[in-house]
């Protein structure tokens, strides 16, 4: 995957990864600003500052394919795409 992952573009646009943040912002409850969360950030887990858990995970996953009309296969490709700000963008807009 992570070679997927170099050839991809979401990552190099910063409206769509603020985009992404204030979804996440919102999905949920959290009280901070978009540029508060950094676009390498561990999003889940031990090393994240966001603090977020399944339940989050879940919420967020339900929202793309709500808004950009992605699936999302199973809890493994989750954990995959959603390791940080700039993996998710890689997903949604590959190039």
């Amino acid at each position: 995957m992570a070679e997927r992952l170099q050839r991809m573009t979401g990552s190099l646009d910063n409206g769509f990864k603020r985009e992404l943040k204030k979804l996440i912002i919102d999905e949920c409850g959290l009280e901070m600003d978009p540029d508060e969360i950094d676009d390498s950030e561990p999003l889940f887990g031990d090393e994240s500052a966001l603090g977020l858990d399944s339940l989050d995970a879940l919420q967020i996953s339900v929202a793309l394919k709500k808004i950009y009309k992605i699936r999302i296969g199973d809890s493994k490709q989750l954990r995959e795409i959603m390791v940080s700000i700039n993996s998710l963008a890689d997903f949604i807009q590959p190039g």
